[in-house]
């Protein structure tokens, strides 16, 4: 009786087709987990408002503002705002609108400058809130979210202009 012997490879891995980790490969890896990790980080801390500390997952209530000129009336803040749109009375289009909110809510500021005429610079502000945008150039706009936590009737205004001002209610 012969009996054969099988021979078997002394490398474990002999005849295997296997996946090799390159080094141009760790790289690309790395490089794309450390951008996600940074568009995560930007996207959660999108979420804080200017006067908040922890994101808030809830969507904002909108006030459209344009910052402009005319010859009759100077500069003005003018809102956006539809009628039905809750935050603002008064009509579609208001001159230095007065702004209603309710306590806790968050609400989101849009400014516009389309100062044409001039094409001078606006800001918004809204110290109480601390609602500061930057100092915006013609078509320039800028969006600031915040959170009324104060009950009260507070002024908005531009630090270039003086006589561009409103207010703001916070009602309980």
């Amino acid at each position: 009786m012969n009996k054969k012997r099988k021979s078997y490879s002394r490398n474990a891995n002999a005849g295997r087709t296997g996946f090799k980790f390159s080094k141009g490969l760790i790289i690309t890896v790395s490089a794309a987990a450390g951008i996600v990790s940074l568009l995560g980080y930007a996207g959660i801390h999108s979420l804080i408002p200017v006067n908040g500390t922890v994101p808030v997952f809830a969507a904002p209530r909108n006030s459209f503002i344009k910052a402009t000129h005319s010859q009759q009336t100077g500069y003005y803040f003018l809102s956006q705002s539809a009628g039905g749109v809750k935050g603002s009375r008064g009509g579609s289009a208001s001159v230095n609108p007065v702004y209603y909110l309710k306590k806790g809510s968050l609400e989101s500021v849009h400014l516009i400058n389309e100062d044409y005429e001039t094409h001078s610079k606006h800001n918004f502000n809204i110290d109480q809130f601390k609602v500061h945008t930057k100092d915006l150039g013609y078509f320039e706009s800028q969006t600031i979210t915040f959170i009324a936590d104060k009950v009260g009737t507070f002024e908005y205004y531009c630090t270039i202009h003086p006589e561009m001002r409103g207010t703001v209610t916070v009602e309980g």
